[in-house]
């Protein structure tokens, strides 16, 4: 079972990626929230639904990743700490992504662009959005939009050891992300201006690259 303490930060990186999160979201959850404007029924359960259905895709890669990872510990020489290496790594590369330094995971998400292209005409037949189940499909849908940021937390979930562990890493990064989404949803020009600002953003960065120093200190000493 997973320690308590990986996956409060797991967590954390959530939060702290929520700034990369609303721009590459923002625009869906804009869409959502605005799909019954003028209307009298509220926002907020089609903007729940959308993020349980994101966050459940989140889950399920989480498992799969944690599947593959086991398999690769059973014949990888010091598996464990090769993974978890690699996983602190991403989280640096994160960082450097977040703040504006080196946007070297954009390159991924363009790789893994050619896949959504085939997605994300499935959800786009539930636009607009009239209600909690279509929001909950769009969710699950577009919790596969590349993003460097799952993409970094999906290679830790690589070092989880079994599809179960890699399923509760992704549960609490994606718990992480989502008040950001939620109040991303409801705030939506507030909160865009707030996370645009540079040192938002970098100090988000930091404290990824922080963290993911630490934990490669404590593997390699």
């Amino acid at each position: 079972m997973m320690d308590p303490g990986t996956l409060f930060a797991a967590l954390a990186v959530g939060v702290l990626g929520g700034v990369h999160c609303l721009g590459m979201c923002g625009g869906i959850v804009g869409a959502i929230s605005l799909s019954h404007a003028g209307s009298e029924s509220p926002a907020w359960p089609r903007l729940l639904a959308y993020n349980l259905g994101r966050m459940s895709s989140y889950v399920l890669a989480g498992a799969l990743a944690g599947l593959l990872g086991a398999a690769l510990l059973g014949v990888l020489p010091q598996g464990q700490r090769i993974l978890e290496l690699l996983a602190a790594a991403f989280l640096i590369l994160l960082g450097l992504y977040l703040g504006g330094w080196w946007p070297v995971l954009a390159r991924l998400e363009r790789l893994g662009g050619r896949v959504w292209k085939r997605i994300e005409p499935l959800g786009r037949r539930f636009i607009p959005v009239r209600h909690a189940g279509q929001a909950f499909v769009v969710g699950g849908i577009w919790g596969w939009l590349p993003c460097g940021l799952v993409y970094s937390v999906l290679v830790w979930a690589l070092s989880a050891g079994s599809a179960a562990d890699g399923a509760l890493l992704m549960a609490a990064f994606a718990l992480g992300t989502l008040p950001n989404l939620m109040l991303m949803g409801l705030f939506a020009a507030r909160l865009a201006r707030f996370v645009r600002s540079q040192v938002v953003r970098q100090g988000a960065g930091v404290l990824l690259i922080a963290y993911g120093l630490w934990r490669i200190s404590t593997l390699i000493l």
